[in-house]
């Protein structure tokens, strides 16, 4: 290996180190997603279900899977 391929290596290792130890040593803190992450869960899935909940019971939409029957062709116009 090159010299300066080789040292370039032994630098970037070197600071992977001294992250590593440096959060290590460091007091942990909670984020955002600590202190929030399950609230935002909750909300998300409690806006879904309603949102479903009000489309398959009160948007009229008739649930009919089977087109049979339901399509008829028209006349083509020119």
């Amino acid at each position: 290996m090159f010299p300066v391929a080789r040292a370039a290596l032994n630098l970037t290792a070197r600071g992977i180190q001294h992250t590593a130890v440096r959060q290590a040593h460091r007091k942990y803190e909670p984020d955002f997603h600590d202190k929030y992450g399950n609230l935002v869960l909750l909300g998300g899935a409690t806006v879904f279900t309603a949102v479903w909940t009000y489309v398959f019971t009160q948007a009229g939409i008739q649930w009919g899977l089977s087109p049979v029957g339901r399509i008829t062709p028209k006349e083509w116009r020119e």
